[in-house]
């Protein structure tokens, strides 16, 4: 019998009881104590120090977070192999892209490893050690003190103790602060800064269903891509040289052929972004009723613009793709995260507990006067939010919108130079020679007619959203000089601006004028931007200020009504480790979605030439012949995703997913439509981590890309 779905169990599992063991992103260094008999008795075979361990090699050795926390990777050789989502090495794809060499649309896979692609920004960090440090750092706390007070000396503390975990070693280290400023943990890490492109299935392969299957289930895709680390000949973390060598890691994660049933153990390990599983009926509402639409309305805009430019050439598809697939992913969350946040009734449910932790404040006087003004706090801070909406909206439609405000804005420095070139004339050359790098990287993907029109649109739906207050200074010249036409204000400026064409970039590079930089029409809008933006968040902050201590009283005060249950923290981008089962469930009424699907599934969606829907030839022929060999599951088919209750979040993409006996069966990269509001409350019945199926990855690498010899470094469990 299925179970059935009940608002009221989920609420009270995830407020009142103790957590279910599905939910919760629990800190690897604690399971000793909160976990591992619940593991255990669901079938995980290990303990608690083969997870994590200080002395020993662990799981969390073979671990890791890219980008210092955008997603997550494991390595899976001796050699430093590295397994992560194709989402999650797109951009060194798209960047490594030219129409004569489209690894986007043709896939790449480096034959040795002098072919591998080496990529200067993209790092890989692996976690050390964490330590409690919540004594340290309350002990020299008091409640008299006020939020500035209180957050000056926390990091005052937290440099201090950053400073002692690493001194005289490579580490990096950072204090990180927990459950609202309640708990704070020191973690110390090692990166990595050369991180090579190995192997990338084709676009239509790793991204098959593109922004249409995004966030669904059933799913079809190969959402994977390696790359391996390369250290120094010390085998420490080294820039990139030819001189260097493949890491050797402490621990790598065997890959298992053995497949999977419903009702499996499996563990996720990772780096999960943010959740907000503490956040307020206040909270909520100002997510559905602020933050989400305006990303929804802008975003809207922006990729209806681009998505039209895209498919006029191979090479703006090129240019673009990665800015679209980043654009387009939380676009689309949000649309799903307001109808769960409705759907679920979740703001009536989270008004239930603050109805009961106002009650359980007032029986106690002491309580009163500790945590009696927590939820006024908040309740002022979100009262007006014509600041805060303004701010959502300058950082979506003028920040993050158009390109050139922001490749202009990196010119600032340059104005102190050149005022004095004769007293700066070292850092003239070195900001020149950085410059530069920029502009290469900036102006191979970067087209100024689609820039342009972006820039028009997206100011012209500022200036329509937003009141004339919250405007930068130059727009009250576009109304005046250009009757409101952001186009035509558009057209001059990129005209004339030396930022949207490499050729004036470079010939002012080479003959830098202090006049020109100043008089340029897109270097001042980008400063009158950049000013406004501080403007609105100086008004902001004072509400910040009331916020940010009366969700801290709140959660303590949570924690303190309720002692007998195990609390996790939100996330944070520190490493976590969740736990669940292989389990289908039920969408709505008279539908059930099983745990799995199969390659079948590429055949029944394809839609020949559809960028989003196309099937590689080979693929094809490869599938309609059954020609899997060890890779086929024992019901003969090649079984491609498989869903999970495990809890995540952004920043789990890429994160291995491990079975009882510590090996990998798949790759979690999404979550499921019916569960978005999942950052802000967990829903047992319908949360679903979708994973690609570790087979169906091996397959690939194998058989279709013939790509053997990187099967051969793996350690396979059959």
């Amino acid at each position: 019998m299925k179970r059935k779905f009940n608002l009221l169990l989920i609420v009270s599992l995830f407020l009142f009881g103790k957590a279910v063991a599905d939910e919760g992103m629990w800190l690897p260094s604690l399971i000793h104590k909160l976990n591992i008999n619940d593991m255990q008795q669901m079938g995980f075979k290990l303990n608690a120090e083969d997870v994590y361990s200080i002395n020993n090699s662990s799981l969390k050795d073979a671990v890791a977070a890219l980008d210092r926390g955008s997603c997550t990777a494991e390595l899976i050789s001796n050699e430093g192999l590295l397994l992560t989502n194709h989402h999650c090495g797109f951009d060194e794809i798209q960047k490594h892209s030219s129409v004569e060499n489209d690894y986007l649309r043709d896939g790449f896979w480096a034959q040795s490893k002098n072919q591998e692609l080496p990529n200067p920004d993209k790092t890989v960090t692996f976690l050390i050690r964490m330590e409690n440090v919540t004594g340290k750092v309350l002990s020299e706390l008091n409640d008299t003190m006020s939020e500035d007070e209180r957050n000056r000396k926390i990091r005052e503390i937290s440099l201090q103790l950053e400073r002692e975990a690493v001194r005289n070693t490579h580490y990096e280290t950072y204090v990180r602060s927990f459950f609202n400023s309640n708990e704070f943990y020191l973690f110390v890490t090692e990166t990595f800064m050369d991180v090579r492109l190995v192997g990338a299935p084709p676009q239509s392969l790793g991204k098959f269903g593109g922004d249409t299957d995004n966030w669904m289930w059933p799913r079809h895709t190969g959402d994977f891509c390696l790359f391996r680390v390369y250290c120094g000949p010390d085998g420490k973390p080294a820039q990139y040289s030819e001189e260097n060598i493949p890491y050797q890691p402490k621990y790598f994660l065997p890959v298992s052929l053995k497949g999977i049933e419903e009702g499996d153990f499996a563990m996720v390990m990772g780096y999960p972004g943010t959740t907000n599983r503490y956040k307020t009926s206040y909270g909520v509402d100002y997510t559905m009723q602020v933050t989400n639409p305006v990303r929804i309305e802008v975003r809207e805009k922006k990729l209806d613009i681009i998505g039209q430019y895209m498919k006029m050439s191979q090479k703006t598809r090129i240019q673009y793709a990665s800015k679209y697939a980043r654009s387009s992913n939380y676009y689309k969350h949000s649309i799903g995260q307001n109808q769960s946040l409705e759907s679920l009734n979740v703001i009536s449910k989270k008004k239930e507990l603050e109805e009961e932790f106002t009650a359980w404040v007032n029986a106690d006087s002491e309580r009163k006067n500790k945590y009696g003004d927590a939820l006024q706090f908040i309740a002022e801070a979100y009262s007006d939010n014509a600041n805060s909406h303004a701010q959502d909206y300058i950082v979506e439609a003028l920040i993050s919108g158009p390109e050139i405000f922001m490749f202009a804005i990196q010119m600032q420095p340059f104005i102190e130079i050149l005022k004095n070139p004769e007293k700066n004339n070292g850092l003239t050359e070195n900001f020149i020679v950085e410059i530069k790098e920029k502009m290469k990287s900036h102006f191979k993907d970067y087209d100024a007619s689609i820039d342009q029109k972006l820039a028009g649109e997206l100011m012209k739906l500022y200036s329509n959203n937003n009141a004339v207050n919250y405007n930068p200074a130059f727009f009250a010249e576009v109304q005046k000089k250009y009757r409101g036409d952001f186009s035509k204000y558009t057209e001059k400026m990129f005209s004339k601006t030396i930022f949207a064409d490499s050729a004036r970039m470079n010939a002012f590079i080479d003959n830098p004028s202090l006049k020109t930089i100043k008089n340029d029409m897109a270097f001042e809008a980008a400063i009158q931007i950049y000013n406004k933006y501080i403007e609105i968040n100086s008004m902001v902050a004072a509400n910040s200020v009331a916020l940010s201590k009366g969700n801290r009283l709140f959660v303590e005060g949570l924690m303190e009504m309720d002692r007998d249950k195990n609390f996790y923290p939100d996330a944070n981008s520190t490493m976590r480790l969740t736990y669940g089962q292989v389990l289908d469930y039920e969408p709505r009424d008279g539908v059930t979605y099983k745990y799995y699907t199969t390659t079948k599934g590429y055949i029944e969606k394809e839609i020949p030439g559809d960028h989003e829907f196309d099937v590689p030839t080979k693929m094809k022929e490869m599938i309609l012949a059954n020609d899997f060999g060890r890779y086929a599951d024992k019901d003969g088919n090649l079984h491609a995703c498989f869903i999970t209750n495990n809890d995540i979040t952004g920043g789990n993409s890429g994160s291995p997913v491990i079975n009882g006996k510590g090996e990998l069966i798949g790759i979690a990269f999404d979550g499921n439509w019916e569960a978005m509001s999942g950052d802000l409350i967990f829903e047992p019945e319908l949360q679903r981590c979708i994973n690609v199926d570790i087979r169906f990855v091996l397959w690939v690498i194998d058989k279709y890309a013939g790509a053997k010899h990187l099967i051969n470094e793996m350690k396979i469990v059959e």
